[in-house]
């Protein structure tokens, strides 16, 4: 009998809504969201039409994570996020046992280009604050150039 298991998500799309951090009682950062992802199909028909439906995939970020993504997203931006699937359930006030599946992500990553504002942000290298990199030549990284290949250990 295998024992492979293997619970990992890449999900990239954009956000319904803006994300809301919250505390637990125990003051650990948490943001919900949930991600809008389009897919494509071709209908059964005859004429094999093509088309484009969004799958809308509900996603919870914790600590420094859930803080990067309050802080740098909101609806409308394009995020990649990786993580895992998980299953949670509890009961009701009526007494029904509930279910709910969602996206724990354990990274988020930005999509769209600092410059590329169609999600209506105008980011920035300070926005992000992350460094700038000049385009100048002078500024690039000078590497040694090699003369032959005999110095290469491989």
């Amino acid at each position: 009998m295998s024992s492979l298991n293997l619970n990992k998500v890449v999900l990239c799309g954009r956000m319904t809504a803006d994300p809301e951090l919250k505390q637990t009682t125990s003051g650990i950062a948490v943001v919900s969201f949930t991600l809008a992802i389009n897919r494509r199909y071709q209908s059964k028909s005859a004429d094999g039409a093509q088309g484009q439906q969004a799958d809308f995939i509900n996603v919870v970020a914790w600590r420094s994570t859930a803080e990067f993504i309050s802080r740098y997203f909101r609806k409308g931006s394009a995020l990649c996020v990786t993580g895992s699937i998980q299953t949670r359930s509890w009961q009701d006030q009526q007494g029904q046992k509930r279910y709910a599946t969602e996206v724990v992500a354990d990274e988020a990553m930005f999509v769209d280009s600092k410059n590329d504002n169609n999600a209506g942000g105008n980011y920035s290298a300070e926005t992000y604050n992350a460094p700038s990199f000049a385009s100048s030549p002078a500024s690039a990284p000078r590497f040694e150039e090699l003369k032959t290949d005999d110095d290469l250990p491989f």
